[in-house]
């Protein structure tokens, strides 16, 4: 899967969490450019992450991520 696919990928299931067609992610996009990026909306857009792309991450992971690229990269690196 190419960035671009990703990236896709990804502005669907944020759009789908958040009930917002308008959401476009970046790399640099942070839970205070997205309005009801919370900590419980959080757990729910992991879980909606992993289903979206069949895989699961670790603990270390969830809290390290600083923001989407960082989600992006441990997708990608997962999917090789």
């Amino acid at each position: 899967m190419d960035r671009n696919e990703l990236y896709e990928r990804l502005n669907d299931v944020f759009r789908d969490v958040f009930d917002d067609d308008d959401i476009y992610v970046t790399a640099e996009t942070t839970a205070d450019d997205i309005d009801d990026w919370d900590s419980l909306e959080h757990i729910t857009l992991i879980s909606a992450v992993e289903r979206e792309f069949r895989m699961k991450f670790k603990m270390g992971e969830i809290s390290s991520m600083k923001n989407v690229g960082e989600m992006a990269a441990i997708i990608a690196e997962r999917g090789r």
